[in-house]
């Protein structure tokens, strides 16, 4: 059953294929050799799947992804030069590469097809095996090294990156939206890491995660949860090409949207901590199934969703200390505000002996 879904995943995806680019049957069978020769996809049907909606986003005479997206764009110098960085940003990931500053030829394009290849939808009580927790990828004895910083998730996982294995970086998602605002010059967390990587690419590959929340109508959204392994990350906060790219692995989730919630469907307001409570422990464990030993968390659903920053510094706490698989945790929560009382509330979550 499993090979058959895909074998028909990959059917609809090759007709998809074939008739936004009008491919011919020799650069379909072209574009499966290449995949079968260099990701087993013989053996993991699944990764073919993910190869044909890669080639999908390269095919030649296809709508790019940065028109038609549905959406208004916002107004404003910044908001124009945010559209203009995204649009790019959707042409680096379809040639395949960009030329550095330097004047040299990255080339992405490979990195970029197995991101999406793997990507992987996780849906509520799907049950995840761990990562083996002995040999030398084991998790280190004891409770992990948890940093809080005043810094963008950007800049925290570039950090993480350059001194160890290739950390994962919780997105704080639009339910509805791959990619948030990306297209339109939104300048949110999600859309900021969109701008600067292949991320937006491997969230297209699962639109069955925002066709559900279109549909369901429940602001707390789900425990659905997106895994991107080993996305390039190609620019800086300030949306300049970087001369080495870097590979991150994207965990991308909803929060409950409690703003929303209190005004449209104030009955569900008492179940958000529950929800957060929940869907922080999944994002957890997510991570630690696919090994990952290292994190960046952060103010997750503080910005336009409304979530208490106390509330979700706590549940973070909580569900970390339960659950003792990683090494080294960030929060990396950028806070412009007078007083910085968001990244304050997550200081005091994560003070010794408080939270723990």
């Amino acid at each position: 059953m499993r090979l058959a879904n895909a074998l028909l995943g990959a059917v609809q995806a090759e007709a998809m294929l074939a008739e936004n680019a009008r491919s011919s049957p020799q650069d379909l069978a072209l574009a499966h050799h290449q995949h079968l020769a260099t990701a087993d996809a013989a053996d993991d049907p699944e990764k073919l799947v993910g190869f044909l909606r890669w080639q999908a986003l390269r095919a030649p005479g296809r709508k790019s992804l940065a028109v038609g997206a549905g959406r208004v764009p916002r107004c404003g110098p910044m908001s124009t030069r945010l559209r203009a960085i995204a649009r790019d940003t959707v042409s680096i990931i379809e040639r395949g590469g960009y030329a550095t500053p330097a004047g040299r030829w990255a080339h992405l394009a490979d990195d970029v097809a197995r991101a999406v290849a793997g990507t992987r939808l996780y849906l509520p009580g799907q049950v995840l095996d761990p990562a083996p927790d002995t040999g030398p990828d084991a998790p280190a004895a004891g409770p992990p090294r948890i940093e809080v910083t005043n810094e963008s998730t950007l800049r925290a996982a570039r950090r993480l990156a350059q001194d160890g294995p290739e950390p994962a970086c919780l997105v704080f998602a639009s339910a509805k939206n791959p990619g948030g605002g990306f297209l339109t010059g939104a300048q949110a967390q999600e859309e900021s890491l969109a701008r600067a990587s292949a991320l937006h690419a491997c969230l297209t590959a699962v639109p069955q995660f925002y066709a559900y929340h279109r549909a369901q109508g429940d602001l707390r959204y789900s425990d659905r949860v997106i895994y991107c392994p080993g996305v390039p990350v190609f620019r800086d906060d300030k949306g300049r090409l970087l001369e080495d790219s870097y590979r991150v692995a994207f965990l991308t989730a909803a929060a409950p949207n409690a703003g929303a919630i209190i005004r449209i469907q104030p009955q569900a307001a008492v179940s958000v901590p529950a929800a957060l409570r929940a869907r922080a422990a999944r994002v957890l464990e997510v991570a630690a199934a696919h090994g990952h030993r290292r994190l960046v968390l952060g103010a997750w659903g503080c910005g336009v969703f409304r979530n208490d920053p106390a509330l979700v510094a706590e549940v973070f706490a909580h569900a970390l200390a339960a659950y003792d698989r990683f090494d080294h945790v960030c929060f990396a929560v950028l806070d412009r505000h007078p007083g910085t009382p968001t990244h304050i509330a997550f200081t005091r979550a994560f003070l010794p002996g408080v939270g723990w």
